[in-house]
């Protein structure tokens, strides 16, 4: 039963909507979650259900010493609806949590659907109605409702560009050249490998950079033609065209591996991971490109293993959008000039899937609390969703950036403790701590 009369309205149905939409109707407060497929797509979106990942199929890192870890810890003490669906759709992906995406949409849209205080409109939203209100709409807002937020906040309304790696087939694969193995050995061995001798290597990189990249649309571009790429989500033929190295220093690092049929590490390699968990979908880890499909095809099935590789979905390249959030948004992501109005995800400058989600816990967990009558002081700066959420609201509003979560924003230890993994160690007892402390005194 509800205990509030006025619905909430959260705009947006993906991983930030439907978790600000669920901790509000876990507290009792009805919600109207306006998601604008099956009607209308963006020009990324493709399945109609809730949650739709877009880019990659890996929610990050496991391991609680790890920045990722935290943050998935920190979410399920919330009750998280994305953590409970991705553990329950996960595929084998090492040390990393890697869903089926098709189930892990599919979980999340029944429990939205089964949920007697959440309506979902499937409509586009162009004007932001009134009452309280969460837009969530994600770094792909429609035009017309980008058009409404830009008239609220003015020049705030910032963008990049993100980019999606393509996926092969399994079947089509070379078993010969490409061997299973994780990092170090770490976890099991859920990567398939490309290795590349310094030969291959240096071909493979003289045709990714002069190949041809596709055209962005109107819509993608900034009022003077150009256009921005964030640095987390960078296409491989840009990264590729800061220098001959700069690939083997990231995505095509051959650190931890060693190539079974030379005894020895490889010059560089390209690293795929699962996308279902039947194993039959592979995606090319860190390869987001805005080359054209046929060029993909041709520098891609250069790829040592990929030769005869089946592409069943090429790299795309899509506009982002986000708020430069430091001064306009305050401590629970209220807009300063109108605090009935919350923004939550992507679109508040937090990168990444599980940021994404955490950001609409917090922003459904705060409103909720507000109109039950209970304060909700700021999290903990020594958390890590309090220290992500600290950068969005206390950033370079000169420079503002999107940010994923990591271990450099948290503050430092008031003790030196030498190595990385027993530093690392002290930070994740420190923020666990923190946390229990922070909801206990929440009497949450």
């Amino acid at each position: 039963m509800s205990l509030i009369n006025q619905p909430v309205r959260v705009i947006g149905g993906g991983l930030a909507g439907c978790e600000a939409a669920w901790q509000l109707a876990m507290r009792g407060i009805p919600v109207l979650l306006y998601e604008m497929k099956p009607k209308k797509y963006s020009p990324a979106h493709k399945y109609p259900g809730l949650a739709e990942l877009v880019c990659s199929n890996s929610l990050k890192a496991i391991r609680l010493e790890s920045a990722a870890g935290l943050l998935k810890q920190e979410m399920r003490r919330f009750g998280s609806l994305i953590l409970e669906a991705a553990e329950l759709t996960s595929v084998s992906a090492g040390g990393a949590l890697a869903v089926s995406r098709e189930d892990f949409s599919d979980y999340i849209t029944k429990k939205i659907d089964e949920s007697e205080l959440i309506t979902v409109i499937s409509e586009e939203v162009l004007d932001i109605p009134s009452g309280n209100v969460i837009i969530t709409a994600g770094p792909l807002a429609s035009d017309g409702l980008s058009a409404s937020i830009r008239e609220l906040v003015g020049d705030r309304y910032l963008y990049f560009h993100d980019a999606a790696a393509p996926i092969v087939s399994s079947e089509s694969l070379d078993t010969d050249r490409v061997f299973a193995a994780s990092r170090y050995g770490r976890g099991e061995a859920d990567y398939l490998n490309c290795p590349m001798d310094r030969e291959e290597y240096l071909a493979f990189y003289n045709e990714l950079v002069s190949a041809e990249r596709a055209p962005l649309h109107s819509f993608e571009l900034e009022g003077d033609g150009s256009f921005s790429v964030y640095e987390g989500c960078m296409p491989i033929e840009v990264l590729a065209s800061r220098g001959e190295d700069t690939m083997r220093f990231g995505p095509m690092k051959p650190v931890g591996l060693i190539d079974p049929r030379t005894g020895k590490r490889p010059y560089a390699v390209v690293q795929l991971r699962k996308e279902n968990n039947e194993g039959t979908l592979y995606n090319l880890v860190g390869f987001q490109t805005n080359l054209r499909f046929g060029e993909q095809k041709r520098v891609f099935s250069m790829i040592p293993g990929l030769a005869g590789a089946e592409f069943v979905r090429y790299g795309v390249m899509h506009r982002n959008t986000y708020l430069n959030s430091p001064g306009l948004l305050d401590s629970r992501f209220r807009l300063k000039s109108d605090p009935r109005i919350r923004f939550a995800g992507q679109i508040t400058g937090v990168e990444g899937y599980i940021e994404s989600a955490a950001s609409g816990i917090f922003c459904g967990f705060a409103l909720a609390r507000e109109l039950l009558g209970r304060s909700t002081p700021p999290f903990p700066v020594d958390t890590m969703m309090g220290a992500l959420f600290s950068y969005v609201e206390n950033g370079s509003a000169s420079d503002f950036q999107p940010m994923g979560a990591n271990m450099g924003i948290l503050p430092g230890l008031s003790h030196r403790i030498k190595g990385k993994q027993e530093r690392y160690k002290a930070l994740s007892d420190r923020v666990l701590s923190s946390l229990e402390g922070y909801l206990a005194g929440l009497g949450e």
